[in-house]
């Protein structure tokens, strides 16, 4: 598994774009091999953060790769974006508890 963890603060201006934006880059995301999960969250002081999980690094380069996603990472950087950052991990161990 390859986890992407993007933190980002969006321009209040471009919200509800950005959000439509977003919407369409999941359902995208959702359809391509090696896709797991995606979960954003919000802090109070506006920060974001979104977790991103492929099957591999190949994958994930498949979809940093897609051309619908370039032009939204290209949009995000001229519109949507204050700041972002984003780090890149494959988990060297694992726990999950359920009841």
């Amino acid at each position: 598994m390859i986890v992407t963890v993007f933190r980002s603060r969006i321009r209040p201006e471009n919200a509800d774009e950005f959000h439509e934006v977003a919407a369409r880059m999941l359902e995208i995301a959702e359809s391509m091999p090696g896709f797991i999960t995606y979960k954003s969250f919000s802090a109070a002081d506006g920060e974001r953060c979104s977790v991103i999980e492929f099957e591999s690094p190949e994958h994930l380069q498949a979809w940093r790769q897609n051309p619908e996603h370039q032009e939204a990472m290209r949009i995000g950087r001229e519109r949507f974006y204050l700041e972002y950052s984003s780090q890149i991990a494959e988990p060297t161990r694992g726990t999950r508890f359920e009841r």
